[in-house]
């Protein structure tokens, strides 16, 4: 860790303190559960179906106790989709009685020592000309911005979580639920966000381009296949960047049967052609700006245009989770996100996207 977390508590820049005013019936549900003002941050978050990855992380870290005192603290608390989001196998590794140190500085990344409600936060941001960088009780430098009336913050690795709930008061501080996890800068011993997860069974290298990873995969040998069929391998490789949403091979063969040996068919290559490009979309969109773009809009979604230009639309549910919709109205989820490749990004979907 950059501090001890009894250093940092009593030399963190924090934000300054707001008094907890707002009353139990006024807080909003957390992860179907009450939260209750006159309980402290541990005894509401061990109540949240969303947080259940959260609450054993700060178990296995030691660091109930802490967050049990009078603090204040404002906790800024990722759900469980977060964590399943990053790179296969970081939590399990993480909550290992070894890696209790790197655990413990990913964890207190996400604390201030102060009671840091929403309009403060916002104050702060606004006196700053529209950004404000606060150090966090693992030592952790976080930018804090607001872009549509959302709260984000972007960590030491570039990563930005949105803060989907505000000003949950607890009797010793707030909590702010956020879509991502804050992670440390690399080299203080924490993972990598730009690490990537393993896809179909194999590495994905973000030094390799699309077609290079998705050959690797064995989920996506259908998806290959077609690219192939397609003559769209070259495009593939090109510079972009693109943003790929990629079908499992689970998600062709739900499509009705003799549907994907037709398209194959070389008199069938336009109408391939479009049902593939219709799953690509120009620039490297994260999913955590998908889902920021989604809650910032007044239906909830967020409407954008694949290169075939069809129609694609992205919500978060309240979950954390994202889902594409194509011009149909199926929804399908975003299983895998951020695979970064380099010349763009893929995110694995359940289902194909198919333009009417």
């Amino acid at each position: 860790m950059k501090l001890s977390l009894r250093a940092a508590l009593m030399t963190a820049t924090v934000f300054v303190a707001a008094p907890a005013v707002a009353q139990m019936s006024d807080n909003p549900m957390v992860g179907g559960a009450a939260m209750l003002a006159e309980r402290n941050i541990v005894e509401n978050a061990v109540n949240s179906a969303d947080h259940t990855t959260l609450v054993a992380a700060v178990q296995a870290a030691g660091l109930v106790d802490t967050l049990q005192t009078d603090g204040p603290f404002t906790v800024f608390a990722p759900v469980n989709a977060a964590f399943d989001a990053l790179p296969a196998g970081t939590v399990d590794t993480l909550l290992m009685p070894e890696n209790v140190g790197a655990l413990t500085e990913v964890l207190t990344c996400h604390v201030l020592g102060a009671n840091a409600m929403s309009d403060v936060i916002g104050g702060m941001i606004a006196d700053g000309g529209g950004v404000h960088t606060v150090e966090t009780l693992g030592g952790c430098m976080l930018e804090v911005r607001s872009a549509n009336g959302m709260i984000t913050l972007t960590d030491e690795t570039g990563g930005t979580a949105t803060v989907t709930i505000a000003d949950v008061v607890q009797s010793n501080g707030v909590i702010h639920v956020i879509d991502r996890v804050l992670l440390p800068a690399a080299d203080d011993g924490a993972m990598n966000a730009d690490e990537n997860p393993m896809v179909g069974g194999a590495p994905m290298f973000a030094d390799r381009n699309i077609v290079e990873n998705a050959v690797n995969s064995a989920d996506h040998t259908t998806l290959v296949a077609a690219v192939q069929a397609a003559g769209l391998v070259e495009t593939l490789q090109g510079e972009g960047p693109f943003t790929v949403f990629a079908p499992t091979n689970a998600a062709f063969d739900a499509l009705p049967a003799g549907t994907v040996d037709t398209l194959l068919m070389d008199e069938n290559r336009p109408a391939l052609t479009r049902i593939l490009t219709s799953h690509v979309v120009a620039g490297n969109i994260s999913a955590a700006e998908l889902a920021s773009m989604a809650r910032a809009s007044s239906d909830g979604f967020h409407h954008f245009n694949a290169v075939s230009g069809a129609a694609l639309s992205a919500q978060v549910r309240p979950s954390g989770a994202v889902y594409i919709y194509d011009e149909s109205g199926n929804a399908y989820l975003v299983s895998v996100a951020d695979v970064n490749q380099s010349n763009g990004v893929i995110h694995v979907v359940d289902g194909v996207l198919l333009p009417r």
